[in-house]
């Protein structure tokens, strides 16, 4: 049976493929059903205004703004920060580098200078301010370090992500954290999320992963720098109406839904213990709700396609991410353990 099948099938299924998948309890649903709504084009959308001022404030920013989604946000705050001809130093395998179309070039004319990364998955200070380019007419100017909390799932180690600032700082450059899951490093380490970002000019911060709203993100930063990426959201296509509705579901998940991320990563370390042993499996100990597992052959050819048969979705095959959230209890993680065992044994 297909993935899409068995998502239309009854609640039995399992979905361990993304936080992405919540969808809206019914308290939230209440929420985006009362919302107060106006023109958000206007600036005159009640609820979409005290959204982005929750968010802002909550993080110690001046201004926020609401995107319908988080490669829309990163992209805005990318090309706020940066024109052609400039360049961004960002992780091999950052999100805003591998998996969100290759937009700061394709929209900016901006160049990415990838950097690898350590094995905790940092980036050397060496290694970043190696990348930096002297100011000469042959190269692209360097203008921003791009940095993600989480990484993977795991949580960048703060001393570090203080120091790389510092680097970038002292070089001029601008910072702008990807913060996607910047809630579950902030639960995982036990504080406030505005302590994670002070060093960062500009954030990101979805809404619709861990937080379980259906859509959106907030950028938050400087009301000036705001202003700008505003006009880059129109841009690109990203204003949006009467998107109270959408907020409301937002903010219900920023006012309720922050705390019991620790759920999640309760549920992802159940999961992790629960697969240790099993033959062929190689399970990382997870940082906050994403398992990694590597799968040896032949298992890894066909244990995503038959945890699907079994109503488990994952995503992978040499490596296997299962991914705790929302939509998924304890009583799930250890059927989906079960049914791991069952089939490596089989």
């Amino acid at each position: 049976m297909a993935n899409e099948e068995l998502i239309k099938a009854s609640g039995a299924v399992i979905d361990l493929r993304s936080d992405t998948v919540t969808r809206p309890t019914p308290a939230m649903r209440e929420a985006m059903a009362r919302a107060e709504v106006g023109d958000d084009v206007f600036g005159d959308d009640p609820t979409v205004n005290q959204l982005q001022e929750v968010v802002a404030e909550e993080l110690g920013f001046e201004s926020g703004c609401f995107f319908p989604s988080g490669t829309q946000c990163n992209l805005a705050a990318l090309l706020t920060h940066c024109g052609r001809g400039d360049e961004y130093l960002v992780g091999q395998n950052a999100h805003t580098y591998v998996h969100e179309g290759g937009g700061a070039a394709v929209f900016g004319g901006i160049q990415p200078q990838p950097l690898e990364h350590e094995a905790d998955g940092t980036i050397s200070l060496s290694r970043i301010e190696a990348a930096v380019k002297p100011m000469d007419d042959h190269y692209a100017r360097t203008r921003l370090l791009a940095l993600e909390n989480t990484f993977g799932g795991r949580v960048m180690p703060q001393p570090w992500v203080e120091e790389a600032c510092a680097l970038a700082k002292k070089h001029g450059l601008a910072r702008h954290l990807d913060g996607a899951r910047l809630f579950n490093a902030a639960v995982k380490q036990k504080v406030e999320a505005r302590e994670l970002v002070k060093n960062f000019e500009s954030v990101s911060v979805c809404l619709s992963k861990g937080l379980g709203a259906p859509a959106g993100s907030v950028l938050v930063g400087e009301a000036r720098f705001i202003r700008e990426a505003r006009r880059w959201r129109k841009v690109l296509g990203g204003t949006m109406r009467q998107v109270g509705v959408l907020a409301a579901a937002g903010r219900y998940a920023f006012e309720h839904h922050v705390e019991r991320l620790a759920d999640d990563h309760a549920n992802a370390t159940r999961l992790a213990e629960g697969l240790r042993g099993v033959e062929g499996l190689t399970v990382h100990a997870p940082d906050t709700n994403i398992v990694w597992v590597d799968v040896a052959e032949p298992l890894s050819g066909r244990l995503v396609a038959a945890l699907a048969e079994r109503q488990v979705l994952a995503t992978g095959g040499k490596r296997v991410r299962f991914v705790t959230h929302l939509d998924v209890s304890s009583a799930q993680v250890d059927r989906a353990v079960k049914i791991v065992r069952e089939i490596a044994e089989s």
